[in-house]
C-alpha cells in the first residue's frame, strides 16, 4: 500500500502549507460514529430530546467533526506513517444534519529535531468556524 497515499518529507513541509478535507453529515454518519464512539447522548440520536435541546434539531459529535483532521493528517500533509502526538479542540458552534463541514489545517511550525510538526487545525460550516485548535504530529 506504500505510495498509494501522498506523503510529504519532513524538510518539504514548510510553515504555511494547508491542506483540507470536506464531508457532508449524514444521519448514518451520525449513528456509525455512536457506535463507535460509544457515545450515544440523545442530543446526536433522538430527535424528540434533540428538539427540546438548545440546539432544537439533532447535532453531530463534536469530536466526529475533528476526526476529520486525522484524514488530512494521514492522506495528504504530512501523509501516511505520521503519528498524532496530541490536539486541543475548542467546540464553538453546533453541526446538524446535512451541513457539509470543511476541516482545514495550517503548518504553523516544524520541528527537525524532534520529527514534529504543529498545526493550526479549523472545520467550518458555511465559511463560520464550528471547531478550532491546534495539532502536533510525528513523522517517524
Amino acid at each position: 500500500m506504500s505510495g498509494f497515499l501522498n506523503k510529504i518529507p519532513l524538510e518539504d513541509i514548510e510553515v504555511g502549507m494547508k491542506a483540507q478535507y470536506s464531508q457532508t453529515i449524514t444521519d448514518a454518519d451520525i449513528k456509525a460514529f455512536a457506535g463507535i464512539s460509544g457515545d450515544r447522548n440523545p442530543v446526536h440520536l433522538d430527535e424528540d430530546y434533540a428538539t427540546e435541546s438548545r440546539f432544537k434539531k439533532r447535532i453531530a459529535h463534536g469530536l466526529m467533526t475533528a476526526s476529520y483532521f486525522s484524514a488530512i493528517f494521514g492522506t495528504k500533509i504530512p501523509g501516511e506513517g505520521c503519528v498524532y502526538v496530541s490536539q486541543n479542540l475548542r467546540f464553538k458552534r453546533p453541526v446538524y444534519i446535512g451541513d457539509t463541514v470543511t476541516a482545514i489545517i495550517e503548518v504553523l511550525r516544524v520541528d527537525l529535531e524532534k520529527k514534529r510538526v504543529f498545526f493550526k487545525t479549523v472545520c467550518k460550516v458555511k465559511n463560520k468556524i464550528v471547531t478550532d485548535g491546534e495539532a502536533e504530529i510525528y513523522i517517524p
